[in-house]
């Protein structure tokens, strides 16, 4: 499948870029230090610091954003909570990484930045296409091969589609009994007697 070499590409990307900021960092803050140079008044010993501290920060940052990418490609499983979290967060960080980079160092930095982000993203989507197992229906068997969901006690047994109902036989004018006689009803009939007549 795609998406694990994917998980293992942003992998490698990552942790390649928190050894390279965090080494640019120190490397600049050296430079500060050694040159004696300030910027606007501030005590170049303050900003050799500060930016040894943050490429150590944004490196370590890095390094935990490859630990998840990692993990995901062993484990062939979405990111979920904390990791998920690092994932776009550091998706968005190479979202504006690059914005600035097109206009301070050239496209070639924009461009890598955008390919990385594009990574970052496909990964995301193709674990979350996944969708993890699909719940088994109701009343039948699971796909893990589980029994059937027994019936709730109370409720009438299924019955089967193929299963025809009982018809009634029809009525017919012979008695039951095997008479020759036909069929009376239950309640005789009432007869009036004649009324009389006058001459």
């Amino acid at each position: 499948m795609v998406r694990r070499p994917v998980a293992w590409v942003v992998a490698i990307v990552l942790l390649a870029e928190a050894v390279f900021i965090a080494a640019l960092n120190w490397f600049l803050g050296v430079v500060v230090d050694r040159q004696d140079m300030s910027l606007a008044g501030l005590d170049p010993s303050v900003m050799a610091t500060s930016s040894k501290i943050g490429g150590i920060v944004f490196g370590l940052y890095f390094a935990l954003c490859a630990l998840v990418a990692l993990l995901v490609a062993m484990r062939d499983r979405a990111p979920a909570g904390f990791g998920r979290v690092l994932l776009i967060s550091v998706a968005v960080v190479h979202g504006l990484l690059g914005a600035f980079a097109w206009g301070l160092v050239g496209w070639t930095a924009f461009l890598f930045m955008v390919v990385v982000l594009g990574l970052v993203v496909l990964l995301l989507m193709t674990y979350d296409r996944d969708g993890g197992p699909r719940p088994a229906a109701s009343g039948g068997a699971g796909e893990d091969g589980g029994p059937e969901a027994g019936a709730e006690p109370g409720s009438a047994p299924a019955v089967a589609p193929d299963a025809t109902a009982a018809v009634p036989a029809p009525r017919t004018a012979e008695p039951r009994d095997g008479g020759g006689e036909p069929p009376q009803d239950a309640v005789p009939a009432r007869v009036s007697p004649p009324a009389p007549t006058t001459p």
